[in-house]
């Protein structure tokens, strides 16, 4: 019997066929010098389906975890790749087939696997302590060895955080190394509310705190300064009996203001304050800071839904081309809470997968990197229509200045997320290398380029070669050998 991935969007393609690979290969080609700075490790996860979907389609954020390692020393670089062996992985395994459904829909999944953790552990992996911990949002994270990637479980903090949600999402406040991380839909499936956390640097907890959203919609991430937090909750909603009728775990609401909730980080929860914003689309920050009572937030923005697989009710969705893309800025003003915050644009083009310096998070700041999207330089003649979540550029944007360089892979490339890396300890803000994948559609092959940010627009200063296409991942860091310490 054959047993085939759907000939879909989702599964085809350079970006979206799985890979499915797992092993490593010491020394990688390299064109070019690997910058004598690199010592350490550029780890990212890809959501890589193991087995075809168990109904007839899927969407792209339901696959498999597959933690791909680039381990940098002395100039040479090693790849080495392996699936989180999540309880669902390891349920399709033993049972040589899928047994899970919809996205996040636990009611039309196979009863095999009734009350076991659902998580694919496929949005971010990250460092803390000794581990690496493989994210979803979803979900508890998934422990691993970053020596070997073996699988290590699920993690709890030790027993300090129960069974619930945790984000993929995490950040590091930069002035003692303690994490910070929340959970929505965080007392069950299509509830409105969050919790909030804070770990010191070995892992106790020291705070958490609950609140309710104004609605169960999607906070994929959320921005942390000295003294707030805040909570942008997207309107693409959940609705319990939707699902349980076996519909999407979120729909668009194209008449539904976005949110954003800000709270103090040592209160408990009961001054959070929710102020409205039109409709619109963000997922992914940026970074936030203060100054006096100002908050300021930077996330790029779309004017309408980006994900075509979470439609509207009726089933619509917009086209790409029809968005209005841009990185905003949003500033709300502590001293006056009646008042809507504050729009003002940073970057007016379409951008996403920001990252800023981790040593200034919630700190004023003034580099950015992100991947944009100028189809001008992209063969559609040749190509055709671009897939879905396509980026032919690397930006750096020096938000000061408001001065934007960049540099584009080819006519027929596609980026994944740019990951930043500090050039040494004392560097300063925004001073160091950019890596990122990026994939070469016509070939399907996929390259690491390595860029330094002192001049991006003359390319790779080393481009390592891989000999196996990766499928589209969504994050990940750079652990450095040993740490940076703060600026």
């Amino acid at each position: 019997m054959a047993i085939l991935f759907p000939a879909t969007a989702e599964f085809i393609g350079a970006l979206y066929a799985p890979c499915r690979f797992e092993g490593s290969v010491n020394d990688l080609e390299v064109e070019g010098t690997v910058p004598t700075e690199l010592e350490g490790t550029f780890i990212q996860v890809a959501p890589d389906p193991a087995y075809p979907p168990m109904l007839a389609n899927d969407i792209f954020f339901n696959g498999d975890g597959a933690v791909t390692a680039f381990r940098f020393s002395g100039g040479h670089v090693d790849f080495q790749r392996r699936y989180v062996e999540t309880d669902r992985l390891k349920a399709h395994r033993a049972a040589r087939r899928s047994l899970h459904g919809i996205y996040r829909n636990p009611f039309t999944d196979d009863p095999a696997v009734a009350g076991a953790s659902a998580t694919t552990a496929n949005t971010n992996v990250i460092a803390f302590g000794d581990h690496l911990l493989a994210l979803k949002e979803d979900s508890l994270p998934v422990a691993l060895d970053p020596v070997t990637l073996e699988t290590i479980g699920n993690w709890d903090f030790a027993g300090q955080i129960g069974d619930g949600p945790f984000t993929a999402h995490p950040k590091r406040d930069p002035e003692d190394g303690s994490l910070l991380a929340f959970g929505y839909e965080a007392r069950g499936i299509a509830s409105r509310d969050i919790v909030y956390y804070e770990f010191d640097a070995i892992g106790c907890k020291r705070r958490e705190t609950w609140v309710e959203a104004p609605y169960a919609g999607m906070v994929h991430d959320f921005a942390v300064t000295p003294n707030f937090v805040i909570f942008p909750v997207l309107p693409a909603t959940a609705d319990l009996e939707r699902i349980m009728a076996g519909g999407r775990h979120f729909e668009w609401q194209a008449e539904l203001d976005f949110q954003f909730g800000i709270m103090r980080r040592g209160g408990d929860g009961s001054d959070i304050r929710w102020l409205k914003a039109p409709n619109c689309f963000q997922a992914h920050v940026l970074n936030a800071f203060e100054t006096g009572d100002l908050i300021h937030l930077d996330m790029p923005s779309a004017s309408g839904n980006v994900f075509p697989f979470f439609p509207e009710a009726n089933g619509s969705s917009p086209l790409a081309h029809e968005l209005h893309y841009e990185l905003t800025r949003w500033t709300f003003d502590l001293a006056n809470p009646g008042e809507p915050p504050l729009r003002t644009t940073l970057y007016d083009a379409p951008c996403e997968f920001p990252r800023c310096d981790e040593r200034v998070v919630g700190r004023p700041y003034r580099h950015a990197i992100m991947l944009g999207c100028n189809m001008r330089l992209f063969a559609s003649e040749r190509m055709g229509p671009p897939p879905w979540q396509f980026f032919n550029q690397l930006v750096r944007l020096d938000l000061s200045t408001g001065l934007a360089e960049s540099w584009c892979g080819g006519d027929a490339e596609c980026f994944q997320e740019p990951t930043f890396v500090p050039r040494g300890p004392s560097a300063a803000e925004g001073d160091g290398f950019i890596l990122a994948l990026l994939n070469h559609l016509e070939s399907a092959t996929t390259e690491l380029v390595i860029l330094d940010t002192r001049d991006i627009a003359q390319g790779p200063v080393a481009t390592v070669r891989l000999p196996l296409r990766l499928r589209m991942s969504l994050h990940g860091s750079w652990v450095a050998t040993p740490p940076f310490p703060k600026p």
